[in-house]
């Protein structure tokens, strides 16, 4: 099962449109996974027309109209593997031990908000993942997102894929 994952798209403040090289993935997952913060419903409605599956959360800029649609947190079991969703998690430091007391049923939990990629595993084997961005690099070096696979009950071929600099 091959998934793709973004967060923090922020249309149409951050970019006009998603990139080329993202859309281009959505044919090729069997799960799309946002992490919140979408800013406008056109990019819900085209990843939802888009996507085999979909799983998507409200972010802290989403507004009531987008929080009417999306949860705060959503849960799906993918080929074996328990994720969760979730916007925040609160600062870098002290993450992994909040994020394994507040989930401890989960076997991945991606969330967003930073915009800084992030992939780390907790001390109870709940694994971390956050895409970035694909819109707004921030202070990071490249616009982001993630592709994985889920396998035999793993997760397998992380890859944070890192996109050229809008013209």
């Amino acid at each position: 099962m091959r998934l793709l994952l973004m967060s923090d798209t922020h249309l149409p403040k951050r970019a006009k449109e998603l990139p080329p090289r993202l859309l281009a993935e959505l044919p090729l997952a069997d799960v799309v996974i946002h992490a919140g913060d979408w800013v406008d419903m056109a990019t819900l409605d085209l990843l939802e027309d888009r996507s085999a599956r979909f799983i998507g959360v409200y972010g802290n800029n989403d507004g009531p109209d987008l929080r009417a649609r999306l949860p705060e947190i959503a849960r799906a079991e993918l080929g074996g593997l328990r994720f969760g969703v979730v916007h925040e998690t609160g600062a870098a430091q002290g993450r992994e031990r909040r994020c394994a007391e507040r989930f401890p049923d989960l076997d991945v939990l991606v969330f967003g908000h930073s915009h800084i990629p992030w992939d780390t595993t907790t001390e109870t084997g709940l694994r971390l993942l956050n895409p970035g961005s694909p819109t707004d690099r921030r202070r990071q070096p490249h616009c982001t997102y993630l592709t994985a696979t889920v396998a035999d009950g793993a997760l397998t071929d992380v890859h944070l894929h890192r996109l050229p600099p809008r013209t």
